[in-house]
């Protein structure tokens, strides 16, 4: 005699946290990236060696490079590393180099979207550097054959401020008077993929500056910023509009960034 099987409230809610245990378990199983490569019509897999023959610059630095955890390690794998951005490169050996015969992510985003899906969407936002229309690449500022893949060292500030002033060298100064914020990193104040904000900035408004220029209120109706009384200046706009301190970047002329 089979009984009937009953579905109660404990049996489904012990079933769900089950259910959803393994599919935990089968989502942190993995501790690397998981992709597909770049399809390359009728290439193979040729291994990270056949790379290093030719472009040995490349390949001197990689095992200390963030990108290099990439690096699939077995015989089905061949060591995939290389081609793992850059698509199946048998073709491209046997060529002699040949174009069109692997993948250039410096000539499209869509390679690096793979890992980096937020930026994508970051440069979909209203201002933003112009990759997605080919005016710029991810390799512009970013080396991904070598460390951190932020050009001139991810921790050198100097050298991540480097890497903006190749574009915007109107920014770089020398000023007599110099604005801190600048010496910490252009990306105190800016989104460098994107942003719903003009010039890429992080807010429009006097937070941006209130990160590093902290406020009291010592009394009713008086804020004080910088050992001056803001209340009247703060409704009056951002703080480099409303007249005050329009030099963000360095003053040749007055310390308060003024003009």
């Amino acid at each position: 005699m089979k009984l009937p099987l009953r579905w109660t409230k404990n049996t489904l809610l012990f079933g769900g946290i089950a259910a959803w245990g393994l599919l935990l378990v089968s989502c942190v199983s993995v501790n690397r990236a998981v992709f597909a490569p770049p399809s390359v019509p009728g290439a193979k897999f040729a291994g990270s060696q056949a790379c290093a023959e030719c472009h040995d610059d490349k390949t001197t630095g990689f095992h200390d490079a963030t990108h290099a955890k990439m690096m699939a390690p077995g015989d089905n794998a061949k060591e995939i590393g290389c081609e793992s951005c850059h698509g199946p490169g048998s073709l491209h050996v046997k060529s002699g180099g040949g174009a069109g015969t692997i993948v250039n992510p410096g000539t499209s985003p869509e390679t690096c979207y793979q890992c980096h899906l937020d930026k994508r969407a970051e440069f979909d936002l209203p201002s933003a550097h112009p990759v997605k229309n080919g005016q710029m690449s991810c390799s512009d500022c970013h080396d991904s054959h070598q460390g951190n893949s932020i050009l001139t060292g991810g921790t050198n500030l100097a050298g991540i401020n480097d890497t903006c002033l190749k574009c915007h060298n109107a920014q770089a100064g020398p000023y007599a008077f110099e604005h801190e914020a600048v010496r910490e990193g252009c990306v105190t104040c800016h989104s460098p993929h994107g942003s719903v904000n003009a010039r890429m900035l992080k807010t429009t408004n006097a937070n941006l500056c209130l990160q590093c220029h902290s406020q009291t209120q010592t009394a009713a109706g008086v804020i004080v910023i910088g050992g001056r009384d803001h209340a009247g200046s703060l409704n009056r706009g951002t703080c480099w509009t409303a007249g005050c301190h329009e030099g963000v970047h360095g003053s040749h002329v007055n310390n308060s960034l003024r003009f």
